[in-house]
């Protein structure tokens, strides 16, 4: 990702009082590029006439609305809000969720429906190339209008593909209250957070902590690295992230159709410190979810968790308090890594289906619009969702979410945030071929070279396969 767009994702998502980040399930949205088929009665007609601009205001009782939302968490809000919207206008709006990690196979399955969603998402360049022969053109729309910046918006030619709704910061997040414990120790290597600034000193803290786990009541450093599919979405996706990112950096691009592998050592290094210095063997972690990840973490078991501003309201629901909880970024032991921030970027791009019916798609219009300018829809999406959304009409919404300020502080103190590399990743069949070489890996039925070949050679095979 060029500077650039992390320039544009952070400014338009700091508002007055400095404010960023979001909040989100990645969930690991699959990108695998077969063509879904599309029935003959989806088949848009050539000469089908475009529906009018949306406008704020909705017109009653024109049309329907059908939302494929991937976001789990944040399942109950959306059904909420659509009620909410039904009640004004009268509209129906229906929302179905798709479980963690099933939202390309849902997708596929929903879209081939005569009751289609008529609103989805892609999670980049890589799904928007799957998808954007059904998406409408968003170019003239009353919602693409409110973006703050091109930047957050997915096109092909003069056409507006999808829209971001929603940045997302993710790192390390940590407990304040058992790290500042931690500071007073004899054996403690470090005496406060702002010191834990590379590779080596947050392997020397863990190293410390998983050897004093009794004496600081906890049972690991880091929280178990669950391999399951509500989990692994953070390794082979997340953290794969940042090899990529310094390797794009290092090369000056932005995507590629074979990747080196230059930081797969670093990789290696990150990922068994996660194993050793943990809560739970690495021959448990095929059977480790991401509950198992979040109840480590919101029970004192753990010092760190790998997530994102998204998990927030996880952790506060099973009872932590969010002063407690701090935000580091992930260090791999990259050149300059001490002026690493947070990564930041969006892989939740709305897209409204065009083969729909011209008054659902209107329908859709309109309630997009609705969503990002009312006042019910911008408070449902900051203060019940905990998203920062990159929409004007936010700039009067700040996020709740404290992590969210986090991502900011790394920002203003002139750190670089990460981007979002892992949107350019050739398919989820790479990501699931490195997320088992990893597995293996961990449980000591594979060596490392296994994790090497599915992450460089597995590259070159499916861009190859996913663009022929």
């Amino acid at each position: 990702m060029k500077k650039k767009l992390i320039s544009a994702i952070l400014s338009a998502t700091m508002v007055a009082t400095m404010l960023a980040g979001c909040g989100s399930s990645d969930s690991g949205n699959n990108t695998d590029t077969q063509q879904p088929a599309q029935s003959q009665e989806q088949q848009p007609a050539a000469d089908t006439q475009q529906p009018a601009a949306d406008t704020q205001t909705p017109a009653s009782g024109e049309g329907k609305v059908y939302y494929l939302n991937f976001k789990p968490e944040q399942g109950a809000a959306w059904e909420a809000l659509a009620a909410k919207y039904t009640e004004e206008t009268g509209v129906p709006v229906s929302v179905q969720t798709a479980a963690s990690g099933t939202y390309e196979s849902t997708l596929k399955s929903e879209i081939a429906k005569t009751e289609a969603p008529t609103l989805f998402q892609v999670n980049g360049p890589v799904g928007l190339a799957t998808w954007k022969d059904y998406c409408y053109d968003l170019s003239g729309s009353d919602v693409y209008a409110q973006l703050k910046s091109d930047d957050f918006a997915l096109k092909e030619g003069d056409e507006v593909k999808g829209i971001a709704y929603v940045v997302e910061t993710y790192g390390l997040i940590y407990n304040a209250d058992i790290l500042n414990d931690y500071f007073t120790k004899d054996y403690a290597v470090v005496t406060s957070v702002e010191e834990i600034n590379s590779f080596d000193q947050l392997k020397a803290v863990a190293d410390s902590i998983q050897a004093n786990a009794d004496d600081l009541g906890v049972k690991g450093a880091f929280t178990s690295a669950g391999m399951d599919s509500s989990s692994d979405w953070r390794f082979k996706t997340h953290l794969a992230n940042l090899p990529i990112y310094y390797e794009y950096e290092a090369d000056g691009i932005g995507s590629t159709d074979a990747i080196k592998g230059t930081y797969l050592d670093n990789y290696k290094n990150i990922w068994d410190l996660y194993i050793t210095d943990s809560v739970c063997a690495p021959t448990l972690l095929s059977s480790k979810t991401g509950e198992d990840a979040t109840a480590d973490f919101a029970l004192g078991d753990a010092v760190f968790y790998q997530n994102g501003t998204w998990a927030y309201n996880d952790l506060v629901d099973a009872g932590m308090d969010g002063d407690s909880l701090g935000m580091l970024p992930i260090y791999i032991g990259a050149p300059g890594e001490e002026n690493q921030g947070l990564c930041t970027g969006s892989e939740n791009y709305w897209c409204v289906n065009k083969n729909a019916s011209p008054e659902d798609i209107q329908a859709t219009l309109d309630f997009m619009n609705w969503v990002v300018t009312s006042e019910t829809g911008c408070k449902a999406l900051t203060e019940e969702m905990g998203f920062v959304c990159p929409f004007t009409a936010f700039d009067s919404y700040p996020a709740s979410n404290p992590l969210v300020n986090i991502a900011n502080d790394y920002v203003s103190n002139g750190k670089t945030s990460v981007a979002w590399t892992f949107t350019t990743m050739p398919s989820e069949n790479w990501k699931n071929n490195v997320g088992s070489a990893l597995l293996e890996y961990a449980q000591g039925t594979g060596q490392w070279d296994a994790v090497v070949t599915a992450f460089v050679d597995g590259w070159a095979e499916e861009y190859a396969a996913v663009n022929n």
